[in-house]
């Protein structure tokens, strides 16, 4: 039988104490060796005995001083931690259990089709697997060919079991690895109370899969919202923002809730620094879909009115009187709420605006996540926590809405797998409103409802397409939270953003039309940008009615027939306009539509703060950019449709990872000179396995995650002779058994 993985079996520290048994003396066991290390002169040369010291501090500080950027509970007995360096991405599983755990990465949510990593501790020795699971297969992971996987640490104590490995973004395993980027990705989790047995690499060798799987948790890996504690600040503040008994929908119904509140207290300028949820219970949030905070502007009497309310149903408010078009904070399901990154905050002061219109979206049409379908009927007084703080930061943020404007016209057929649907935010729009040198995006968030699949925010200066702002090949939209960008983007006057979605409704057997609520379909994109400005808050469009009716092979309609009634062409004649949507023959007529409504005209909606069109858009009239220069994908080894990994020149696109500015992208040659598996049987699972790059060394993978030694520890010749190494060594241990043991 092959030994565990466990880089190549035991530990090179563990070889290295078996070889330094004092002269004479017998081998003491596995066990005893790990909790005493015999490192006495006589026994080891003097070489080696440093090299033992060295990587006992490497494995000591390994444990201790690792850094993550983000962590999260995926349960209450699952938490992942992960950073990311480059092309690497590093993962600690920590789970409470002693048997087997897994961790990974799915493209529908589901087991099947998965690229997943097993590993667990059975009496100290590490056993790590990178396996993956068949699309129509039982669900059982099976051992990988390909070993991409890099185990850096593993054990586990009275309660828990904790991996830490790493991998590339895109490992190029293009037959069982799903790389990771900046899409959102269906993070998958397993672990189960008992350990394999018998042969570790065979088939049902893994007890009950099924009952391991817990489920699916959709995750932003490589652009997500750093959600580190806020620094002790003695002037911060909170305020909770909160509905008052708003009596949720039944059923498969929703509801729009809007709420005015009055903001008194806040006497000069503060920035807001972060947000988060705040859920009446556990049942409660089961029903929130979004919450939406607004900024109106001015303070009429009708805002004192509402202020002082519990709140409306959003349909029955006089959007007349609701200067309101500012957007402060946006939470959606899935989201642990936002934090400004530490130069940003947006402004609060009561001399500015006083009043703030709060929007809940209550939907129940969410089963996916094993809510319930028909609770029982309650109220809710669910809301926002706000952090403010009077220690004012660099820059004042400000949220720009881009994309299609929710209306009918937005037309989305059935039965079609990818259906374009695009929002433009026009350059005369940007042209009046932005600063001359322009304002810097530095987060999104993306937005459709349940079919959509694909979200783009591209920009377009002149007639040259740039490189996308933001794109998710992947959404969710029970997960649409804000997604940082690496380097802030600069748009600039006169720069068209187009909020491009593509969706699948093949299911569907009807029309789908723009709205609010979650059987409607929306496509927006709220970023987050500085400095702010308040001329431009809205930035939409919408297909203008002849660009609608062309689409739908009408030539004209009857003027003031109610309801709408076809014109022409003869053979439509009297034919109302909702009956031609309903019969439309869309399998043998979607081509032209998506020509028509992709280049047909549409109305621009450029508004402004206080709900209303920017001076001088009022008539304005949009086509699609006419682009002569645009950008390039340079696709990585994953996206070529190549099997043969071998022959692959590993190109990384930096964009399918990390959002770009538009200048001075440079796409850097990847190639792992290391990688000795070009000889690999496909068809040999466990030789493979045992080929694999898991078996290098653990003491150079450590040092992915804490970076190389530094040049006074590397070893000069065959060894570390300077006695003052020795001494520096012997001191960091004397430390840390020190810390160990008045802990």
């Amino acid at each position: 039988m092959l030994p565990s993985i466990n880089r190549g079996g035991p530990s090179v520290a563990q070889s290295l104490v078996r070889m330094c048994v004092p002269l004479g003396g017998s081998r003491r066991s596995p066990s005893t060796q790990r909790r005493r290390l015999d490192l006495s002169a006589s026994s080891c040369p003097l070489g080696m005995t440093a090299a033992v010291l060295v990587l006992v501090v490497l494995n000591l500080s390994l444990a201790s001083a690792a850094h993550w950027d983000h962590a999260v509970f995926l349960d209450d007995d699952y938490r992942l931690l992960w950073s990311i360096t480059g092309q690497d991405i590093t993962f600690e599983v920590q789970a409470r259990t002693k048997g087997y755990i897994g961790l990974g990465f799915s493209k529908d949510g589901t087991i099947y089709g998965a690229d997943v990593v097993i590993g667990w501790v059975d009496q100290g020795q590490v056993h790590f697997q990178d396996r993956h699971t068949k699309k129509h297969g039982d669900g059982e992971p099976l051992v990988d060919s390909s070993q991409d996987y890099v185990l850096l640490l593993g054990y586990e104590n009275q309660t828990h079991t904790v991996l830490r490995f790493k991998r590339k973004l895109d490992t190029c395993d293009v037959a069982y690895d799903v790389p990771i980027t900046n899409d959102t990705m269906r993070v998958i989790y397993m672990y189960h109370d008992k350990e394999p047995h018998g042969a570790f690499y065979t088939p049902g060798s893994l007890p009950d899969p099924a009952e391991a799987f817990k489920q699916a948790r959709s995750l932003f890996l490589t652009q997500r919202i750093n959600q580190a504690p806020l620094k002790a600040d003695p002037r911060m503040k909170t305020m909770e923002l909160l509905n008052q008994d708003v009596n949720l929908p039944q059923q498969e119904g929703t509801l729009h809730w809007c709420k005015m509140f009055k903001l008194n207290d806040i006497n000069r300028k503060h920035h807001l620094i972060r947000y988060e949820p705040v859920f009446d219970s556990a049942t409660s949030a089961s029903f929130v879909y979004h919450m939406i905070l607004h900024e109106c502007q001015g303070s009429s009497p009708e805002l004192e009115i509402m202020s002082r309310e519990n709140g409306s149903p959003c349909y029955k408010a006089d959007r007349s009187i609701l200067t309101c078009n500012s957007i402060v904070a946006a939470w959606t399901r899935g989201s642990e709420g936002f934090s400004f990154p530490s130069q940003v905050g947006y402004p609060l002061e009561s001399n500015q605006a006083r009043f703030y219109l709060m929007e809940t979206h209550y939907s129940l049409s969410a089963g996916d996540y094993g809510w319930p379908s028909e609770p029982k009927a309650m109220v809710d007084n669910s809301g926002l926590k706000l952090f403010y703080t009077s220690t004012l930061r660099s820059h004042d943020a400000g949220v720009l809405s881009i994309g299609m404007d929710p209306n009918w016209r937005h037309i989305i057929p059935p039965g079609q797998e990818h259906v374009v649907s695009e929002g433009h935010c026009v350059g005369d729009c940007t042209q009046r409103a932005f600063p001359r040198d322009g304002v810097h995006f530095f987060a999104v968030m993306m937005r459709t409802h349940q079919i959509g699949r694909q979200i783009k925010l591209r920009q377009i200066r002149h007639r040259e397409e740039l490189l996308p702002i933001a794109h998710d090949r992947n959404t969710d939209w029970n997960y649409q939270e804000y997604r940082r960008l690496a380097d802030p983007v600069r748009v600039l006057p006169g720069d068209r953003l187009i909020a491009e979605c593509i969706y699948d409704s093949s299911a569907r057997t009807a029309i789908t039309l723009g709205g609010l609520t979650t059987r409607e379909e929306t496509c927006l994109v709220l970023a987050l940008y500085y400095p702010r400005q308040k001329e431009l808050t809205t930035c939409h469009s919408l297909p203008s009615l002849p660009t609608v009716i062309n689409s739908l092979g009408i030539n004209e309609l009857v003027p003031g027939s109610n309801p709408v009634r076809i014109a022409s062409p003869p053979e439509l004649s009297g034919m109302t306009l909702e009956t031609r949507l309903i019969s439309y023959d869309w399998r043998n007529n979607f081509r032209s539509f998506q020509y028509v409504t992709r280049r047909g005209s549409f109305k621009p909606l450029c508004w402004s703060a206080r709900n209303q069109p920017m001076p001088g858009t009022e008539n304005l009239e949009g086509f699609a950019p006419n682009i002569t220069k645009s950008y390039k994908i340079i696709r990585s080894c994953s996206f070529v449709g190549s099997t043969n990994v071998a022959n692959v020149v590993v190109m990384q696109n930096r964009n399918r990872y990390v959002t770009e500015p538009e200048t001075g992208v440079e796409l850097p040659l990847d190639i792992d000179d290391d990688d000795d598996d070009d000889d690999i049987d496909s068809n040999n699972v466990i030789e493979g396995a045992a080929r694999s790059k898991v078996s290098r060394s653990s003491v150079t993978e450590s040092m992915g995650l804490s970076g190389a030694l530094p040049a006074s520890f590397r070893p000069h010749g065959s060894g570390l002779a300077e006695p003052n190494m020795f001494a520096f060594l012997l001191f960091i241990i004397f430390l840390n058994s020190f810390r160990i043991a008045v802990t």
